[in-house]
C-alpha cells in the first residue's frame, strides 16, 4: 500500500477526521474507530512505515514506543494496559501502516 492510498497517513494529513489523543512532532495517537475495548487507542508514527517488518528507523522506533505509556498515563490506565502489533494481514493487519494498539479499561481475557 502506498502512502497516499493509507488511511492512517490521510488521518496524519486532516484528510479522515479523528479523535486524538495525543499529537507530538513524529507520532500521533488516536481512538480506534472500532473499539475492542473500552480505552481502544492506535499510537502510529507520522512516517508512513508498512508495518514491524519494514520499520528500520531505531531512533523513531524508540519514539513510538516511549509514547505508548505517555499515552496510557492520558488515558488513566497507566498502570494496566494491553499493546498489540499485528503485522501481516495473517494476523489480522488490516491498515498497512505500522500501529500500537492500547487496550484498556476493562479486564481482558487472554488471548
Amino acid at each position: 500500500m502506498s502512502k497516499e492510498d493509507c488511511t492512517f497517513c490521510k488521518i496524519v494529513e486532516g484528510e479522515i477526521p479523528s479523535t486524538k489523543i495525543y499529537e507530538d512532532e513524529d507520532i500521533l495517537a488516536f481512538k480506534d474507530i472500532d473499539p475492542v475495548a473500552k480505552i481502544h487507542v492506535l499510537v502510529i508514527p507520522k512516517k508512513h512505515i508498512s508495518s514491524l517488518n519494514e520499520l528500520n528507523d531505531s531512533e523513531l522506533a524508540g519514539k513510538l514506543m516511549l509514547a505508548v505509556p505517555r499515552v496510557a498515563q492520558k488515558l488513566g490506565v497507566g498502570d494496566a494496559y494491553r499493546t498489540v502489533i499485528n503485522t501481516g494481514s495473517g494476523v489480522g493487519q488490516t491498515v498497512f501502516h505500522i500501529h500500537i494498539h492500547i487496550l484498556g479499561g476493562e479486564s481482558l481475557s487472554w488471548p
